[in-house]
């Protein structure tokens, strides 16, 4: 079965892009949390030499050079409109499999070949056309594969215009392309595993589709072995419809400013749990446990050192957001220490199982549990209706002195009512 994967481009810059066409053309770089560093670049800025993940410090100079436009992360605008996308994506085949915030893989079995690239082409004008995201499509025989060729697609090489198939490439033209690639351009191969393979001659994609499948999985894993399969068309790893329900969930941000206080702290704390608790009620889950964390920063070395972790037992498995606010913050009373500046906080929670799998026990009370959900439902429908955090727990706080830097966020064009453009 054909799998294609389509990949949006320089997603975050492109998002931004759709709201303020004056950055068309222009040089645009989104930053991490706090301002910190590069997350997403244009091509202008890649043409520039700017690394992905490069201290925004460093680049401050060549900024004002060539007149890079920097931008705080938005991660609502992103998240927003990758949903947007995925929707129109899942228009286009039954078989859907969201990878990540802007990629996606279709399965299309039963498009008949000479048409798949033309299917590619309907994507790439539906998407552009409901959403003003520029996305392009890889089309292959494997997921490995269908990811070579999106990013062949993206380069411009075999000929394609935003939809390379490799189906319709002989094998000598598949051989010579592959020649021409390094080998850390597959998907899974990172610097150790490309640095390895160098040792042992194998530096280009090719090099590494014609290697002896059980040599590589001898010298590193089956994970490994796969890859050498898939390189060579034969699927190993499944097409995922339906993600698997997550282990853990864990939300977690470094401080614009130091925090010294253990109510600041627990501002944080409260925060980051209301915010893991509407992603656990959204996966229809309960976690049975949390783990509540802070640290100090690593890098201020002259500045005293402490970090510290306590998990925090819920009495039954709950997703309701009062009880592991609740949870959270008596952890944070026993991990808390005065006299440092501490960096960042963050709270995990554990044993997730589905909501329904929960049974009863002797010490609930009659309509307990159908109370707690319901005031838990009504409070997503307003924040869903009203904006995030219209309704939320009180211990979260106000000011927010904790809060990370995004002195140059964009406004939320599509969740904020107030910060809609306005014509005048």
């Amino acid at each position: 079965m054909p799998i294609a994967l389509v990949d949006c481009n320089n997603f975050y810059v492109s998002c931004e892009r759709v709201f303020n066409p004056k950055l068309d053309g222009k040089p645009v770089v989104v930053l991490s949390n706090n301002d910190g560093c590069a997350v997403a670049r244009s091509n202008e800025v890649k043409a520039l030499g700017v690394k992905m993940g490069e201290p925004w410090f460093k680049m401050e100079k060549l900024a004002k050079q060539h007149g890079i436009i920097a931008l705080s992360s938005n991660y609502t605008l992103y998240g927003d409109m990758s949903a947007r996308v995925m929707n129109i994506l899942s228009e286009f085949s039954d078989q859907q499999e969201v990878y990540s915030v802007d990629e996606c893989f279709l399965g299309l079995d039963g498009f008949a070949s000479e048409y798949l690239v033309e299917h590619g082409q309907k994507i790439r004008r539906a998407v552009r056309k409901q959403t003003g995201i520029p996305v392009c499509v890889g089309i292959a025989d494997t997921k490995t594969l269908s990811k070579l060729a999106n990013h062949c697609a993206k380069k411009g090489f075999a000929g394609s215009d935003g939809v390379c198939d490799f189906g319709l490439l002989s094998e000598a033209q598949l051989s010579k392309l592959f020649s021409s690639l390094p080998v850390g351009e597959i998907w899974g191969v990172g610097r150790q595993i490309g640095s390895k393979l160098a040792v042992m001659g194998i530096e280009t994609v090719e090099g590494l589709r014609r290697a002896d499948s059980e040599y590589i999985r001898q010298q590193f894993s089956v994970v490994v072995e796969r890859t050498v399969k898939e390189l060579n068309g034969i699927p190993c790893i499944e097409l995922e419809e339906a993600g698997t329900p997550r282990q853990q969930i864990m939300v977690s941000r470094s401080f614009g400013l130091p925090v010294t206080t253990i109510e600041d702290l627990s501002e944080s704390v409260a925060y980051f749990s209301t915010t893991a608790a509407t992603k656990l009620r959204k996966d229809g889950s309960v976690a049975s446990s949390l783990c509540v964390f802070v640290r100090t920063n690593p890098f201020k070395e002259k500045e005293a050192q402490y970090q510290r972790s306590v998990v925090v037992p819920l009495s039954r498995p709950s997703a309701d957001t009062a009880k592991i606010v609740s949870a959270a913050l008596a952890g944070l009373k026993q991990v808390f220490r005065p006299g440092f500046r501490y960096k960042k906080s963050g709270v995990l929670l554990m044993g997730l199982q589905p909501r329904d799998s929960v049974q009863p026990d002797l010490f609930d009370e009659p309509g307990d549990r159908a109370r707690d959900e319901a005031r838990m439902r009504v409070m997503d429908q307003i924040n869903k209706k009203m904006g995030k955090g219209s309704v939320t727990i009180a211990a979260v706080g106000v000011g927010q002195r904790w809060a990370m830097r995004r002195e140059m966020k964009s406004p939320g064009y599509t969740s904020e009512w107030d910060e809609l453009p306005v014509a005048r």
